[in-house]
Formats: structure tokens, C-alpha cells, sequence
């Protein structure tokens, strides 16, 4: 992609309604813009990150034995007002009424529907268990959307659900998934602290949050550095500066983002929704049931809050918009222009992602904006290297550049692009 064309403009000054690092950059480097309250579009640049979120959690999911399908966004609001979470979810629910009068509910998640869907497909204990998710927008009316991505009103989720004959088939998804999270945030780059969290308005009786840690994180977090309890301060049992329940250390406290959540939910939803099988005996048994969700944008939006400096992003390689951003200075009356074309062409040919800084600008308004998009990569092409038939390299995260030949540069990259 030639910069000269992508739609996006970055800015020098931070913008005042901004709060926090990463609402902050996402502007500056022109990746969201705001429409409402807690409503944003998603710019190309950023968009080609959250895809690349989406088939790291899609390719998880699936190794984990999920089937992905696709719910409706509209839901009636019967499905909701039969398992009692009208009441419980309250004004968080969007709701509108058709041309007939009749009330539905923008989806803020989708345990009624997927739940009736499976009481009208499943039998058998033979059609157990199931794993099914979908990556698809949800709807939450927020009372005080902040932080950018971090607390929006309408958001892209992934959130599967899993149905089993019993709670040690429910034991067995939940740790397979607990597993599956942990690979997500490996692949994203990002560390996570595992808590014991409340269930709230989902309902259940167990869930776990993944938790990074960040100053400008919603919620505390208490944990042991010694036998790794962690619990959000809302369900934990002690707190900062107490012993730890496990195993008598003392507690520390931190603020933390979540960017993931995990849900044993029993069977209150099947059971109220007819959700039931026939078990080998040929009794009617409930289907005991788990949920497990990953907001696309929030996750987005942490990243950059553990990965930044005062320049800008610091993308990990697996999510960056793209890979590599070539920067050719001083064009005019010299080859740079030539050999920079050239190898524009040679890296697309290969397959390689290149943003090509091809304005007629100053080394320091090119060199600003690499560090301020974050690509992992720049490619410098000047008089200089050229006097060497090289490229010069350098990795954001990194002050060292090193001159690469020219001949070899593309062999080079893709090393660097397979980690």
C-alpha cells in the first residue's frame, strides 16, 4: 500500500477527548474515528490488525473443535424475558420495536439464541458435546463509554459456547478453551494474568477473567506472586496487603484490562430454554453449559497499552497492519526513486506486506510516522545506502540499524516474517 493513498491521516497533536495511551494513538495514527459516544469506525490500518486478531482467535478456536457459525444480531425479546437476563442485563439492553410492534433486542451477547438453536438440533447424548462460536458485532448500551475501544456500545466479539452431558464434559471444554485464550494472547504478543472473576449479569457459577495489566485498566486486580492466586477485587476473598488465601504470602494489588472472559454456566439456560438430551438410559437430562468471549477491539486497544513508547505503537509482528515500511529519502536526481519502485514490487511479488512511504516529504516527517504507526520494520533507502548497493534495516522496538544488500533484502524479510 502506498501511503500517498491510504485513507488515514496521522497527526502530531493528541487529541483532548482522549484518555488513555491507547485511545490516544489509535487517533493520532489515524485508525478509528468516533461517530457517538462509544461507536467507531474502523480505518484500514486498523482494520487489517483487527483481522489479523480475528484469524489467530478463528484458527484457536477451530483447533479446539469449534464449529463457527453466524446469529442473528436481533433477537426477540421473549427469549430474553424466559431466562429472567431482560431484568438482569436492564438498560444495557439496545431494544426497538418492528413495524408490528413487537419488542426485539440488539444482541449484546447470545446465550438465548444459540441455546434455543441447539434445543431444536440436539437429541441425543450421541450429538454431545458441541462447541460452537462466532465472531460477529454485539450491542451493550453503556452508561459511560471511555478509553476508546476499551468500553465501547457497539463492539466486534468472538464468543463460543459450549454444550456437554455433564460437568466433568463441562471441566474438560473449559480448560480446553482456558488453553485455547492463552494461546490467543501468546500469538497477539500480549501477557495475561488468569483471575478467578464475578459472573454477573451472564449468571453461572464459575468464570475466570484474562487480565493485562495497565494503569489505565477498569478493574483491580488482587494476586500472589507466590503460588499465582489472582482474583478480581470483586470476587476476591482478601485483599492488598493481606495473606493470600492459598498459601499465606502477602497480596499485592494491580489495575488491569480484561480481554477475555470465561463462563461455567450450568444448566439454568438449557432448563429454562427446553434445552435437553436423552441420555444412554433414556432419561431427559439437561444440557450443562459454558460461554467463553474475547471483544476483537478491546483486545486491539491492549495491546497498544503494553506495547508503545513516546513515538508511538510498537506492533508485534503476528497483528502489525503491516509488515514492513519502506521509506526511500531524498528521490530527486538520484536512483532512490528507481531502486525504491523496484523494490516495492520485488516484496509485493514475494508476498510480503509493504506500506511505501512514497510522499515527497522530509526524512523526519517519513521517520515520524513509522514510529508512530508502529510497523515492525523500516526499510531505508537513500543516497547513503545505495552508495553500498544496501538497504537499511531497522527493527521498531530497536535503536540499532544494520545496511543489507540489496540482492538479499527480500530473502532477509521473509525470514523476519516467520519469526
Amino acid at each position: 500500500m502506498r501511503i500517498s493513498k491510504l485513507f488515514g491521516k496521522t497527526q502530531r497533536d493528541v487529541p483532548a477527548e482522549a484518555d488513555t495511551i491507547s485511545h490516544q494513538l489509535l487517533l493520532r495514527t489515524g485508525m478509528i474515528s468516533q461517530v457517538a459516544a462509544g461507536v467507531y469506525s474502523y480505518l484500514p490500518l486498523a482494520l487489517r490488525a483487527l483481522k489479523k486478531i480475528e484469524n489467530i482467535i478463528r484458527d484457536e478456536m477451530d483447533k479446539a473443535g469449534g464449529q463457527e457459525l453466524m446469529l442473528p444480531v436481533l433477537q426477540p425479546i421473549e427469549l430474553w424475558q424466559r431466562t429472567g437476563r431482560d431484568q438482569s442485563f436492564g438498560k444495557g439492553l439496545f431494544t426497538l420495536s418492528d413495524r408490528r410492534e413487537r419488542k426485539l433486542v440488539m444482541g449484546p451477547t447470545h446465550e438465548e439464541v444459540i441455546t434455543d438453536l441447539v434445543s431444536r438440533n440436539v437429541r441425543s447424548y450421541r450429538d454431545l458435546p458441541l462447541l460452537l462460536y462466532q465472531i460477529q458485532t454485539k450491542f451493550r448500551d453503556e452508561p459511560r463509554p471511555r478509553a476508546g475501544l476499551l468500553r465501547v456500545r457497539e463492539f466486534t466479539m468472538k464468543d463460543l459456547y459450549s454444550f456437554d452431558t455433564d460437568e466433568e464434559g463441562l471441566a474438560r471444554n473449559y480448560q480446553k478453551m482456558t488453553t485455547a485464550y492463552q494461546n490467543i494472547y501468546s500469538r497477539c504478543g500480549l501477557p495475561v494474568l488468569q483471575v478467578e472473576a464475578d459472573s454477573g449479569a451472564i449468571g453461572g457459577k464459575d468464570s475466570h477473567e484474562f487480565m493485562v495489566i495497565a494503569e489505565s485498566g477498569e478493574d483491580e486486580i488482587i494476586y500472589c506472586d507466590s503460588c499465582k492466586y489472582a482474583a478480581n477485587v470483586e470476587k476476591a476473598r482478601t485483599r492488598a496487603g493481606e495473606a493470600c488465601p492459598g498459601c499465606g504470602s502477602s497480596l499485592s494489588s494491580r489495575r488491569g484490562i480484561e480481554v477475555g472472559h470465561i463462563f461455567k454456566l450450568g444448566t439454568f439456560l438449557s432448563e429454562k430454554l427446553g434445552a435437553f438430551f436423552i441420555d444412554p438410559d433414556g432419561v431427559s437430562r439437561s444440557i450443562t453449559m459454558g460461554c467463553y468471549g474475547i471483544g476483537l477491539g478491546r483486545l486491539l486497544a491492549a495491546v497498544i497499552e503494553n506495547s508503545y513508547d513516546d513515538k508511538g505503537i510498537i506492533w508485534p509482528v503476528s497483528i502489525a497492519p503491516y509488515h514492513f515500511y519502506l521509506c526511500p529519502l531524498y528521490r530527486e536526481g538520484s536512483r532512490v526513486s528507481e531502486v525504491a519502485e523496484s523494490l516495492y514490487s520485488e516484496l509485493k511479488a514475494a508476498g510480503l506486506e509493504v506500506l511505501f512511504d512514497d510522499r515527497e516529504e522530509s526524512p523526519g516527517v517519513k521517520f515520524n510516522d513509522a514510529d508512530l504507526l508502529g510497523i515492525p520494520f523500516r526499510l531505508t533507502i537513500s543516497p547513503r545506502t545505495l552508495e553500498k548497493n544496501s538497504v537499511e534495516l531497522k527493527r521498531r522496538s530497536e535503536r540499532e540499524t544494520e545496511l543489507v544488500p540489496l540482492d538479499e533484502i527480500t530473502e532477509r524479510l521473509e525470514v523476519l516474517t516467520r519469526g
